[in-house]
């Protein structure tokens, strides 16, 4: 009988042990993940941080910022921004198509270069007809006539504008902006990406 007792006794630690290290990593994980959205700033439906990658920062933190952003760096190194959302708040959707418009001289600034990336919204690239996934500084990106730069982001060619044609998928997708070696101006926050326009 002492037996019996003794290993239900046993059986019911282990549990309670089990439960206890599943509710604490879920308690860890809702709590990094307000400390991380904290840290981030949404400005034109494009959220970023320049503290992922800060020296101090715990394991728990750099993998909360792991889950969201491709690399846990400092933001010297390179800036990241993404958005999942049209400048109306509306979810990006295969079905419409977008312009994202650099005015005049807005480009992102850095020291090396910079690129936007199209994924599925988990941030898997998708399949597309011409094999680009991203364009950016070194993609050969026509202006318009006003020094502006236009990027097509859509499922169709647009006509005349190839050059600066980012397709996109069927479904729901994320953008993601990078800039490495970011300029001053990313760096202090003053800098603004403009929002993504959905024209039809």
């Amino acid at each position: 009988m002492t037996n019996i007792l003794t290993t239900l006794s046993v059986s019911h630690v282990a549990q309670a042990i089990i439960v206890g290290v599943v509710l604490a990593f879920l308690t860890a994980q809702v709590i990094m993940n307000a400390v991380v959205k904290a840290m981030t700033t949404t400005v034109n439906g494009w959220s970023t941080t320049v503290k992922a990658g800060q020296p101090g920062n715990g394991i728990l933190l750099r993998a909360a910022f792991a889950r969201t952003l491709p690399a846990v760096n400092v933001v010297q190194e390179a800036a990241y921004w993404t958005t999942t959302k049209d400048s109306a708040g509306q979810t990006l959707r295969g079905q419409h198509e977008y312009v994202l418009q650099f005015p005049a001289g807005q480009l992102p600034p850095n020291d090396a270069f910079w690129s936007l990336t199209m994924t599925d919204v988990v941030g898997y690239m998708v399949k597309n007809p011409i094999d680009r996934y991203s364009v950016g500084s070194r993609s050969g990106l026509a202006p318009n006539a006003d020094g502006s730069i236009d990027i097509y982001i859509q499922r169709a060619a647009p006509a005349g504008h190839e050059s600066n044609w980012l397709p996109a998928p069927a479904g729901n997708f994320k953008l993601m902006l990078r800039a490495y070696l970011p300029g001053a101006a990313i760096l202090d926050g003053t800098y603004r990406v403009p929002p993504v326009k959905r024209v039809r």
